[in-house]
Order: C-alpha cells, then sequence, then structure tokens
C-alpha cells in the first residue's frame, strides 16, 4: 500500500466536507440515502421537516459532491455518489454511541 502525503489542499477539502454534513439533518438524508435513492417528498415524510428545508439542505450536499440526481419521470430522485459518504456518516455515529470511560 502506497502511502501519499496529505496536502494543505486535502485539508481544506476536507474540511468543506465534513462542514457539509455538519448538521443533523443533512446527517439524517445521508443515513436515508445510504439505505435507498429517495425523492424529496421521501425525504420530507421521513424526515417530518418541510419541503423548503430538505431542499436546502440537499442543495448543500449537492455541492459537496455528496449527492447526486437522476430523474425519475416528473420527479428527481437523490442518491449518494459513494459509498464513502455513507462510511463516513456511519463511522462518526458509531463514535458518538461507543462507551466513554
Amino acid at each position: 500500500m502506497t502511502t501519499s502525503v496529505v496536502t494543505d489542499h486535502d485539508h481544506r477539502a476536507a474540511t468543506e466536507l465534513l462542514k457539509a454534513l455538519a448538521n443533523p439533518i443533512r446527517l439524517a438524508i445521508v443515513e436515508y440515502l445510504g439505505v435507498e435513492p429517495r425523492c424529496v417528498h421521501e425525504l420530507v415524510d421521513e424526515l417530518d421537516v418541510n419541503q423548503p428545508l430538505v431542499s436546502q439542505h440537499l442543495r448543500i450536499l449537492r455541492a459537496a459532491r455528496l449527492v447526486t440526481t437522476q430523474r425519475r419521470g416528473r420527479e428527481i430522485v437523490y442518491a449518494l455518489s459513494d459509498e464513502h459518504t455513507r462510511q463516513i456518516s456511519r463511522d462518526a455515529l458509531d463514535q458518538v454511541r461507543e462507551p466513554r470511560s
């Protein structure tokens, strides 16, 4: 396994990625999309928040390239861009659930 040098640019990019996930609603969206792709109205129902708020958070996740879209008829289906996004959220949730000594 080759180890590459982590640059300042890498640190800044990783910070932006973590900022995009640093919201309870966005983290919940990632968790739901980690199970299966969903439309906005499905996320609204699952999160019990209004549609404009879900759309705002999806825009942030899309801008961070964590979520992709695909048209299905008249609907837009949102999905995680890759498994790394789901793993980051899983690791964060697992970390906070670990018992502390």
